[in-house]
């Protein structure tokens, strides 16, 4: 088992590696517009997968994925050579879909925006049911009463006493 930061480091430099090697040795003209967007090694340091993404068409990701099988192992070897390794890792190339899932996230988004626009429009336009404030007790009514009370009380304890004052 390797230290978790050599085993970055490898995997950092095989994507290097393998960056550079497409870009300045291969000269197959089935490659298109790549870009090596990221390479995981296995702790053991035998089996590296290398991502990358083609600007282009399906036909364009077909071609570029055989000229990749087809450079393999150039890629391997210079990859063993450069690291120095006992055992050169073997190179598995997947085709990175970071654009389709940006282009569906994307829309996912465009969707949630026109449904929330949609909620607005629908929440300008609603009513309440009843009234607005259906618990709300009106303040002036109730001191009015208060007070009436208060005053009528006031009289028949003047009465009850025969209107003495103290």
């Amino acid at each position: 088992m390797s230290d978790p930061a050599k085993v970055r480091r490898h995997a950092e430099r095989v994507r290097e590696l393998v960056a550079s090697v497409v870009r300045s040795q291969i000269k197959d003209p089935r490659l298109g517009m790549i870009t090596i967007t990221d390479a995981r090694i296995t702790a053991d340091l035998r089996d590296a997968t290398v991502f990358y993404t083609v600007l282009g068409d399906s036909v364009a990701q077909a071609d570029t994925a055989a000229a990749l099988e087809s450079a393999k192992g150039m890629l391997r070897s210079t990859v063993g050579k450069a690291l120095g390794l006992r055992h050169s890792p073997t190179l598995t190339f997947v085709l990175d879909d970071v654009q389709d899932q940006v282009k569906h996230i994307d829309d996912l988004l465009a969707a949630a925006r026109n449904a929330d626009a949609e909620v607005q429009r629908l929440a300008a336009q609603a009513k309440y049911a009843g009234e607005a404030q259906p618990y709300r007790v009106d303040d002036d009514t109730d001191e009015a009463d208060e007070t009436d009370e208060a005053d009528e009380t006031t009289d028949v304890r003047d009465s009850q006493r025969g209107g003495e004052t103290r």
